[in-house]
């Protein structure tokens, strides 16, 4: 376990956890997981198996990363963030092996995408994030969604490409156009976009 790691933290004797990552209290990484250096995983967070986080990702606090989920350098989660099985957020939109010379590429090569995603956003199973987009708070991408551009707070977006086919709430009620509350938990969010076209 990294020496950065809390001691509250938990790690599966066949997970690889590399020197310099930093565990939150509380975080669980479980069966052939790898954390590469400089990535910080939030308290409480739990990181399925065989799971892979690169150096230099950020996770907030109560997230959860299904098995084989990949995020790549370049990508920061919110808190209580849910990233479903097989979910993959790339990080360059130019990948090559190699130089057209067939030379190997350095770090120097590699043009590095950002992606920032909101807290409470869900991922489902086998989804795709394209680099440089931001998922807004409490978006839900559907499974086996291609998210190739920016996605607002509160969307459901589905498809390849995704695109927004409804809103939800904070709570994962799917919502209509034209709601103006949420039938499982009552209001909608403050800052929920159906809310302000209420106010219009």
């Amino acid at each position: 376990m990294s020496d950065a790691g809390s001691p509250d933290a938990y790690v599966h004797p066949s997970a690889l956890v590399e020197d310099g990552a930093r565990l939150g209290p509380g975080a669980k990484i479980w069966h052939h997981a790898q954390i590469r250096r400089d990535a910080d995983i939030g308290a409480r967070c739990i990181v399925g198996k065989g799971a892979f986080v690169d150096f230099g990702v950020r996770i907030g606090p109560d997230s959860k990363l299904q098995n084989y989920a990949c995020v790549y350098h370049g990508v920061t989660l919110g808190r209580g963030v849910f990233v479903g099985p097989h979910v993959v957020f790339t990080n360059d939109k130019r990948p090559r092996a190699v130089a057209p010379d067939f030379g190997l590429l350095g770090d120097g090569d590699w043009d590095v995408g950002e992606t920032v995603v909101g807290d409470g956003a869900s991922f489902g199973a086998n989804a795709t994030v394209l680099p440089g987009v931001s998922v807004g708070a409490w978006a839900m991408i559907g499974a086996a969604a291609l998210v190739t551009r920016d996605v607002p707070a509160y969307a459901l977006v589905a498809g390849a490409p995704a695109r927004r086919i409804a809103w939800v709430c904070a709570c994962g009620t799917r919502l209509g156009d034209d709601a103006t509350s949420c039938p499982r938990c009552g209001e909608l969010p403050a800052d929920h976009p159906l809310r302000e076209s209420l106010q219009r």
